[in-house]
């Protein structure tokens, strides 16, 4: 457990814990506003991820922003990170192991923010933050609250740009998030 950001980053850029270090080019740690009262986490870096270091950055990044544009949420008020913080091969979704080994990292950038809101970007982070029982179709656009943490589960931005049906629900999801901030967290 550390209790400072820069200790805490720096293990995450040596780590050596799963084989996703034999071929990261960067540790994809987090960004964003340290002491964010909403908190997005994903599932891993891609590929543009992997090359500048930074979450969401690529396509799916870029989609994601729009939809902040869209409904005036400033990208530099949230904190955003992932499950794992080195690219899968091919994209592929973290395998358990993976998971494990990095989840202690996410949970000390939890534990540092402490966010009201932490919105799940897809079925890997829902299921790795809470719990193998919940499914993304089921839990999506659904607040859950568990040890004074509000949850949000919703599409995951990659998911988008293969189904343009999902973007419907991420904006309503979204937009749910900022209704509930302003409501009751601001």
């Amino acid at each position: 457990m550390f209790n400072n950001w820069e200790e805490l980053e720096k293990e995450a850029n040596i780590c050596k814990k799963c084989r996703l270090c034999e071929t990261r080019k960067n540790v994809v740690f987090g960004t964003g506003k340290k002491d964010a009262e909403i908190m997005l986490i994903g599932e891993g870096p891609g590929a543009d991820e992997d090359v500048q270091g930074e979450p969401f950055v690529g396509k799916a990044g870029k989609l994601m922003n729009m939809a902040f544009q869209m409904l005036g949420i400033n990208r530099e008020n949230l904190y955003i990170a992932n499950i794992v913080k080195c690219r899968p091969p091919q994209n592929r979704n973290p395998l358990e192991d993976e998971a494990k080994a990095c989840l202690d990292y996410l949970r000390n950038q939890v534990i540092l923010v402490k966010p009201k809101i932490i919105v799940l970007l897809g079925s890997v982070a829902l299921k790795n933050i809470l719990g193998q029982e919940y499914g993304i179709t089921s839990s999506r656009g659904k607040w859950i609250e568990k040890k004074g943490i509000l949850y949000m589960p919703t599409w995951h931005p990659a998911a988008l740009l293969r189904d343009e049906n999902k973007k419907i629900d991420f904006i309503k999801d979204l937009k749910e998030v900022q209704k509930v901030y302003n409501e009751n967290i601001r």
